[in-house]
């Protein structure tokens, strides 16, 4: 039988072993792990023109928004080779917060020790795969001339309807053969294209609209993207960009070169390639600031505003396209632009974004 005084007893000898046991060092340092923030990427790309490649990811839907901007820079990666990559264009859908494609695409190539490549980062109201949230289009310079005689830009003929619910198909049919014609203008067979992106308001039925890009465009990058979740009115407008048909004499040139422009031919040595500049705020003074920061930016690459050959201008509302077309003469007064509105843009306080492509000797 256990006596008090026996548990006791063995309760003090517990506390003997215990005590002779090995005590903690009290000096010794915590391991810590310090997180390096990512690396800020740069607002100005330069490449050959004569060398520029283009490609667009593939959809996925599996994981969340940083998983499918993992395996699609893996994708990319493995299109572009050991080609340097000059410029991203991201469309995002979802909720994601899209200020972590941004971390995501620093961190990829630093990890790789590539150079980071410029970023045009957008909110789209959808892409054409349930689940889907991130899609990538990038320009790529490459070890040989593919373009020898320079490339076409032609920003995307717009077809629309008042009725947001009307069926998309046959504006992109409208949208399309005007495309075809902008090309033939500018000098570029369809065999020559080297991407086409065309932006709906609705991804319903796509199939009709994808038959009649794939048949005409067989070799080109494809890429499809609904602009807003909710738009005011149906709208189609398809985009390219191909290898020029005939050399031109001047460094770049709109097509025609009276009236409005269709498409500009490029044909200077080297393209000065942005990514997106924010305004932000929705005033015409914070619409200028961002104008004079991305002119500050193409002067840093020894280019200035009329060298601009072609500006793509992504305004959140209809306002801010008109504060665009208003301020874009006075400081890209020659360049052929495209004006699209999209659901969003990585700040809730911006108004518009722009990207730019300038003509470099």
């Amino acid at each position: 039988m256990i006596t008090i005084k026996n548990a006791a007893l063995a309760a003090l000898a517990c506390g003997i072993v215990l005590a002779a046991g090995p005590t903690p060092q009290k000096n010794k340092k915590a391991i810590t792990q310090t997180l390096q923030l990512p690396k800020d990427l740069p607002n100005i790309a330069i490449g050959e023109t004569r060398r520029l490649m283009f490609h667009v990811t593939p959809l996925s839907a599996k994981g969340l928004l940083s998983a499918q901007v993992r395996d699609a820079l893996r994708a990319l990666s493995r299109d572009t080779g050991s080609n340097t990559v000059l410029r991203i264009r991201a469309f995002v859908a979802g909720s994601g917060d899209l200020r972590r494609v941004r971390d995501l695409v620093s961190d990829t190539f630093t990890d790789r020790k590539q150079p980071l490549p410029v970023l045009s980062l957008v909110q789209s109201g959808g892409l054409p795969m349930e689940g889907a949230q991130v899609v990538l289009e990038a320009v790529s310079v490459g070890k040989k001339d593919v373009n020898p005689q320079g490339i076409v830009v032609v920003p995307a003929p717009i077809a629309t309807s008042e009725s947001p619910l009307d069926p998309v198909a046959p504006l992109a049919a409208k949208s399309l053969d005007q495309l075809k014609a902008n090309l033939q203008l500018a000098g570029s067979a369809a065999t020559g294209v080297l991407r086409v992106t065309c932006f709906l308001s609705s991804l319903d039925k796509l199939a009709e609209t994808r038959k009649l890009v794939e048949a005409e465009y067989p070799r080109a990058a494809l890429n499809f993207v609904q602009t807003q979740r909710a738009p005011g009115r149906a709208i189609a407008a398809c985009e390219a960009v191909a290898r020029a048909g005939s050399n031109t004499t001047e460094r770049f040139q709109a097509i025609p070169s009276a009236g409005e422009p269709k498409a500009v031919v490029i044909g200077s040595p080297r393209v000065v390639l942005s990514g997106t500049q924010v305004s932000y705020g929705y005033q015409e003074a914070d619409s200028r600031l961002a104008f004079e920061r991305l002119q500050k930016s193409l002067e840093s690459a020894g280019v200035s505003g009329g060298d601009t050959a072609f500006a793509q201008y992504y305004p959140v509302a209809e306002p801010l396209a008109s504060q665009v077309r208003k301020l874009a003469p006075s400081f890209f007064g020659k360049a052929v632009s495209s004006i699209l509105l999209f659901e969003g843009l990585p700040s809730m306080e911006a108004g518009f974004a722009v990207d730019v492509i300038a003509a470099k000797d």
